[in-house]
């Protein structure tokens, strides 16, 4: 089976997601605790993402979330797009504080400048 490579921007963590699933389905392998979910139709947009790289396919997405010039951007929501290509992403809205979160630091850990 075919898999690319998703790399999300602000953290530097990829992920690997397959064409026949969407963008928000790999996200969900990382385990992150919190990440959003929402109707998982395009219908919410709370799980927002804009492409800087790559290729992928988009199905239908609301357009009180995701308006002609957004999409045209690359601002899409994660789960109605399925990769086409190794793919790079920056989170948008509501999943940034989630996905985005730097990871704990075990206590005890020197701090480093």
């Amino acid at each position: 089976m075919v898999y690319y490579n998703i790399l999300i921007e602000e953290t530097g963590e990829t992920f690997r997601c397959s064409p026949q699933e969407s963008l928000l389905v790999g996200m969900e392998r990382l385990g992150k605790k919190g990440i959003p979910v929402g109707c998982r139709g395009g219908g919410c947009g709370v799980c927002k993402v804009e492409i800087t790289a790559g290729t992928y396919v988009s199905r239908v997405m609301s357009r009180e979330y995701v308006s002609v010039e957004d999409e045209a951007a690359g601002r899409v929501l994660a789960c109605r797009v399925r990769p086409s290509s190794d793919i790079t992403l920056k989170v948008l809205g509501k999943m940034a504080k989630n996905v985005c979160r730097p990871l704990a630091v075990p206590a005890g850990t020197p701090a480093t400048l």
